[in-house]
């Protein structure tokens, strides 16, 4: 067995054979499905369909071996009843997977591609990867083990593709990737050319013979991509149309991303290069099922899973009769799902107390009857005056709750704690998750019992009290109800209405005073539960033949009604009319409605837009959509069966009454989940707050109607997080982010908040921003983990902008992990961006300059640099958005004299003592204190400079200029474990010239290219 990181190096033609009668053989390595769209290769796969079929395998095979001993079991049984959880879970690996292309800190870093023949780091990363998920997922830390998981797997699969591993003949996938006691194929050194010139679109033969064959054996090597880092002379290019790269010699490419020559020379390998990564990624997943035990396999990808259990209890005094009602309900569903429990798991169950001062701790678990335990130790006693610590409490809930969860709050007190509503509503909508306030009378308890909480106060509750109660539930897709210690027994019968695995959502919608709904029952719906809030006067059911039936009243042919203060149920009776139901209210004051139905079906959705940068695709948006621009709805289908065909036309926006807004054609049908996501375009997004409702019919012609609850939040300004670091017990980290405004000049308020007190708020915890219509402004968290931190944690950081004068507002939710620190023995690095050199014939008449970027890849952080050679001047800055995006989409700047090239020779890496390196950095401080780091500027002679309290774990951007007479400088990186990096530049005026000349003879024939290109696309577009 391997250890730690290890992948096990057995065989495993079972499990081939089970790949290929499950999945045709795919052929990656685009982003997702919209990838073939943007570069016409229809017949190429994508980092996406591999990494979804391949779980779906695996989860397929685990299921029927642990049913082996039951008899009649039915593989399109177990297929539907995957779940809604698991395609989310799937997804989520999907789109942590696909964001390596996009997110700006990792879509041309080379390291998490295998781009550039950076393969040691590479395989580092990866084997960090591995770690991380294995100790997430036996932490039962599910959500960040997926996201590790899917970088994983992106690093894995590109290897395939961007390396000459499939050229060399293997037919096998490479082992010590993962498992560092398997044999290694040398890498060629940067001296060794790997390829030669390949002028066409199509490469074929342009590795060089010691690549393929070699002597004894070949070498490894992979292509080059952009202008980060430099290409030496003779190396391999990534090639394409989009990497520049490929102008330079060797020109052409050897990328096997997909089966278009546009974008990939080596195209005519795509299909070999695709079995061995979904062979690769295969095999990762048994590993990961073995090393962990099948149980907590399926909960990683929640298989099976009924929504989790979720209570938010106020324990104060007041609160016997509600605290009785949880508990028994929470039995009488732990007594159902174990009735019809055949493979399925448990599901999650989580109880949050709270009274004032205190809230938490949290109570986990996955065992039913350790719930029950938490749930009979509960005592109502103590506490004072309303209000109460609940937000708090709920805060606590939603970061450990699974998404999809369905979340109960029993109070019946008003918040203390307001300042938290619009981080509360950000997890929200970033977990999809439904929020019910169970709200109960308190009428003047005095001396009610022993401990009990004691106020005097002639006045019930009103919902002004708790209007910030109705508006969470109201953007969650969930019921305020106000009810009375009475009848709270009955109305807790929602908790199980609504925590059952097959629930839909019919229609979700409010109202005030005279409200009429309607909402649609198809034959895939079987029972059907309507949820009535408020103040009622007179209620009206229309079935769809016209027969009518009055509540309250006599019992009727339609329904039977469960009736309680401030709530009615309302079950429908069979047999089930198929068609449109109508819903008529009388009320006093807002009401609610919500109707459930019992099926399999139903859909997942995200909002994208369109990235065609380095890796065209759709990326998906973070945080509420901007309204007023075009975007993208990607729609997917669950619960269908394989067999089972359906057409979904549409999605129809619905606004907070229920009311149509804009209707989004979608492009194509699903007759099952299959990777084939339904695609509509909308061309402006409405401002409104609006839910969704899809459309479509059966095989049979059967019309079909699903409705997603929760408020989408259209709004003018956005939040984009940059590269969230790893945390380490006694470190202080850095999130970097930028607020943009697409609106009018507004100011803003900006919070952090995080759920372990690990923000540092060192002025004051919301800053006011002013900006500018169309601008933005950028801003750093510190996150300072204390050194008894517990590790295999999760830390949710919630970023919350507000607008001062209108509703805008957005969310960022950034999940962070505090993993064990071990030695950190990587050193620095330094990887140019260009360089300018004019070098005429007589030296002293000209200068030379160098761009580059110094990272330190460990965890431990940059901590003093140094000129150790050269006559030039060295000049230090920060690394800010705009030279962020430089280091990653730097474009040659070509002039008659000069052109701007990478220009680095091979470094040397030494290390040197812990306690020399300090004695010796901190010799050198900066005047002007240590917020910033601008302009500081180094000569050769100084000794070295203490760069930590600047650096904090970014990247730093140093310019070096020479005369020309002096050619050559020698920079030292130092981090903060010791590692030693010693960076050669050089320059070089005759290199630079001849790829100048390269560089304009291709510049005509590419635009020609990437024009036809662009009008193929829009036509492709057109007839989608």
């Amino acid at each position: 067995m391997c250890e730690r990181v290890g992948i096990r190096p057995s065989s495993r033609p079972c499990a081939l054979v089970l790949v290929m009668c499950f999945v045709p053989v795919c052929q990656a390595f685009l982003p997702n499905f919209w990838s073939r769209v943007l570069t016409m290769s229809w017949d190429s796969y994508t980092h996406q369909y591999m990494t979804e079929h391949t779980i779906l395998n695996i989860t397929m095979e685990t299921l029927s071996r642990m049913m082996e001993h039951q008899q009649d079991v039915d593989n399109e049984d177990l297929y539907t009843g995957l779940g809604r959880g698991f395609w989310h879970a799937v997804g989520e690996v999907a789109s942590a997977n696909a964001a390596m292309d996009f997110l700006n800190s990792t879509r041309s870093d080379p390291i998490y591609h295998f781009d550039s023949e950076r393969v040691e780091g590479a395989t580092e990363m990866l084997r960090d990867f591995w770690s991380q998920t294995l100790l997430l997922t036996r932490a039962k830390e599910y959500q960040g083990a997926r996201r590790s998981l899917g970088q994983l797997f992106h690093s894995l699969q590109d290897f395939y593709s961007h390396s000459n591993w499939v050229e060399m003949g293997q037919q096998a996938v490479y082992l010590h990737l993962l498992n560092p006691k398997d044999p290694a194929v040398p890498v060629a050194s940067e001296d060794i050319p790997t390829c030669a010139e390949c002028y066409r679109f199509s490469c074929y033969n342009n590795l060089l013979n010691e690549m393929i064959r070699g002597q004894t054996e070949p070498l490894l090597t992979t292509g080059y991509f952009s202008t980060y880092p430099l290409k030496p002379p003779g190396k391999c290019s990534h090639g394409g149309i989009l990497d520049s790269s490929r102008l330079q010699g060797a020109e052409g490419g050897i990328n096997k991303d997909s089966t278009s020559p546009l974008f990939s020379p080596h195209h005519y390998l795509h299909k070999e290069a695709a079995f061995l990564a979904t062979t690769a990624t295969f095999r990762v997943l048994q590993d990961l099922r073995d090393e962990v035990g099948p149980m907590s396999f399926l909960r990683l990808f929640s298989v099976q899973q009924p929504p989790a259990l979720v209570f938010v209890m106020d324990t104060t005094g007041s609160m016997f009769e509600e605290i009785t009602a949880a508990r028994l309900r929470a039995l009488s569903i732990i007594q159902a799902r174990e009735k019809r429990r055949s493979t399925s798991l448990p599901g999650t169950f989580i109880l949050v107390p709270f009274h004032d001062p205190d809230f938490g701790p949290v109570m986990e678990t996955d065992n039913p009857h350790e719930f029950m335990r938490y749930m009979e130790d509960l005592t109502a006693l103590g506490g004072g005056d309303e209000p109460e610590m609940c937000l708090s409490a709920l805060q606590l809930a939603l970061t450990h709750s699974p998404p999809l969860s369905e979340i109960f709050v029993f109070t019946d007190a008003s918040p203390k704690d307001r300042h938290l509503q619009s981080s509360v509503q950000a997890l929200i909508l970033e977990k999809q998750t439904k929020v019910n306030f169970l709200l109960t009378e308190d009428l003047n308890l005095i001396g009610r019992g022993r401990g009990m909480r004691k106020r005097r106060r002639t006045e019930t509750l009103s919902p002004d009290r708790f209007s910030l109660y109705s508006s969470l539930s109201s953007v969650s897709g969930g019921m305020t109800v106000f009810t009375s210690n009475k009848d709270i027994q009955k109305v807790s019968a929602i908790v199980e209405d609504t925590t059952t695995s097959s629930k839909v959502s019919l229609l979700h919608a409010e109202g005030k005073l005279d409200t009429s709904n309607s909402f649609r029952v198809d034959k895939a719906v079987t029972k059907v539960m309507l949820h009535i809030t408020g103040q009622h006067t007179h209620c009206e059911l229309v079935s769809p033949s016209g027969a009518r039936q009055s509540f309250p009243g006599s019992e009727g042919p339609l329904a039977k009604l469960d009736s309680s203060q401030g709530l009615y149920r309302i079950s429908l009776l069979p047999p089930l009319q198929i068609g449109i139901w109508q819903l008529m209210i009388r009320a006093i004051g807002p009401v609610t409605f919500n109707v459930l139905g019992d099926s399999s079906l139903d859909f997942l959705y995200y909002f994208a837009k369109e990235a065609n940068e380095t890796h065209p695709g759709l990326r998906k948006i973070e945080g509420s959509p901007i309204a007023g621009i075009p975007l993208f709805l990607v729609v997917a289908v669950t619960g269908l069966s394989p067999n089972e065909e359906a057409l979904f036309s549409h999605v129809t926006l619905l606004g907070p009454n229920g009311e149509s807004m804009q209707k989004v054609l979608l492009n194509s049908s699903s007759s099952h989940w299959s990777g084939k996501e339904l695609v509509g375009h909308m061309d402006s997004v409405p401002r409104m707050p609006f839910s969704l409702r899809l459309s479509g019919k059966d095989g049979r012609g059967n019309l079909l109607e699903r409705v997603s609850s929760e408020m989408i939040q259209p709004t003018h300004v956005q939040i984009q997080v940059y590269s969230p670091p790893h945390l380490f017990p006694g470190r202080t980290s850095v999130v970097l982010f930028e607020v943009f405004n697409h609106g009018p000049n507004c100011p803003f308020t900006l919070s952090a908040e995080d759920d372990h007190g690990y923000v540092s708020h060192t002025d004051q915890p919301r800053q006011r921003l002013l900006i500018d219509e169309m601008g933005s402004v950028k801003r750093e968290v510190e996150i300072r983990v204390p050194h008894d931190a517990q590790t295999a944690r999760s830390i949710t950081l919630t970023l919350t902008v507000q607008a001062e004068d209108s509703p805008d507002s957005n969310y960022a939710v950034v999940h962070l992990t505090v993993i064990p620190e071990e030695p950190d023995t990587t050193p620095p690095e330094c990887s140019a961006l260009g360089v300018e050199s004019a070098c005429p014939s007589v030296c002293a008449q000209g200068i030379w300059k160098v761009s580059l970027v110094a990272k330190d890849r460990g965890h431990s952080g940059l901590a003093s640099v140094q000129l150790a050679q050269g006559e030039g001047t060295l000049i230090l800055s920060e690394m800010t958005r705009e030279r962020h995006q430089d280091h990653f989409q730097y474009v040659h700047e070509e002039t008659a004299e000069a052109v701007h090239l990478p220009l680095l020779q091979p470094q040397e890496n030494t290390s040197e003592s812990m306690e020399f390196h300090i004695n010796q950095h901190l010799k050198t401080e900066v005047k002007h204190g240590p917020q910033r780091l601008e302009g500081v500027q180094l000569v050769s002679g100084d000794p070295p400079l203490n760069i930590s309290e600047w650096t904090k774990g970014k990247p730093l951007m140093v310019n070096y200029s020479s005369g020309c007479c002096a050619p050559q400088a020698e920079l030292v990186l130092w981090d903060r474990a010791g590692n030693m990096r010693r960076c050669h530049l050089i320059a070089s005026q005759q290199r630079a010239l001849k790829e100048n000349n390269i560089a304009h003879r291709w510049t005509y024939t590419s635009w020609i290219v990437l024009m036809m290109w662009v009008l193929c696309c829009q036509l492709a577009l057109s007839v989608i």
